[in-house]
């Protein structure tokens, strides 16, 4: 029970921490942190929960992650379902206390996209679905397949948190014009269901489907390519 309450604060901090950027700081009058400043506040989150609970649930913060570890012959399949409810409802309750926050503005009128991925006219360049599509694929692929090679037991002992949290960093300096990034359908989830309009929950299919497909891509290629690497030794 503790792993699952760790996944679920841990959660909550990424949602509130990353999306929390986004909303609150991105665009701030004179002084917003802009897409930049967005990209690292998601690094962090991840960088500073590493540390605080990776020796805990070993900080997945992420169904896809979670899942992904699970195809990489890391996890074990009897706890995916509970760490995928309490990376959800970190989200939701992230995506909650940031919609109190929110709506604490002066003339408030409602929350608008907050944060939410999307695709088409809701994708902040106008991309594609099939952009989306791509783009969340290939950066969940890469993002599992760093934390695969960073967690690895030969790889430089305690730096793991430095790499994965500057991964997601990379990951939303690319990403964010075409989807907002995802890369991990908890955060999608925990913003889409106060978005204004409704059109987020009709497009958060592709943000679970998607990175998902991308995190078992990723943890399959790193899988076959280390197993390479032990036989050649």
């Amino acid at each position: 029970m503790r792993k699952y309450i760790a996944e679920s604060f841990g959660t909550f901090w990424l949602v509130l921490g990353g999306c929390g950027s986004a909303v609150l700081a991105a665009a701030f009058p004179d002084v917003g942190i802009g897409l930049l400043g967005v990209s690292f506040a998601f690094g962090l989150t991840v960088l500073t929960m590493a540390f605080a609970i990776g020796h805990i649930s070993g900080c997945h913060l992420n169904p896809a992650v979670s899942i992904g570890l699970w195809a990489g012959g890391r996890f074990p399949a009897n706890q995916l379902l509970p760490y995928i409810v309490a990376q959800v409802i970190g989200a939701l309750i992230a995506g909650g206390v940031l919609y109190l926050i929110v709506s604490g503005q002066p003339n408030f009128t409602g929350v608008g996209g907050f944060a939410a991925n999307g695709y088409g006219l809701h994708s902040p360049g106008g991309y594609s679905i099939t952009s989306a599509l791509i783009t969340e694929v290939v950066m969940t692929m890469m993002f599992l397949f760093v934390i695969m090679g960073a967690t690895d037991e030969r790889a430089p002992a305690g730096l793991a948190p430095i790499a994965i949290g500057l991964c997601l960093t990379l990951i939303h300096l690319v990403s964010i014009p075409v989807t907002n990034t995802s890369v991990n359908p908890a955060r999608s989830t925990g913003v889409a269901i106060y978005a204004d309009g409704g059109w987020a929950m009709g497009e958060l299919w592709l943000f679970w489907v998607a990175p998902i497909l991308g995190a078992v891509l990723g943890a399959v290629i790193y899988r076959y390519v280390a197993s390479a690497e032990v036989e050649a030794t």
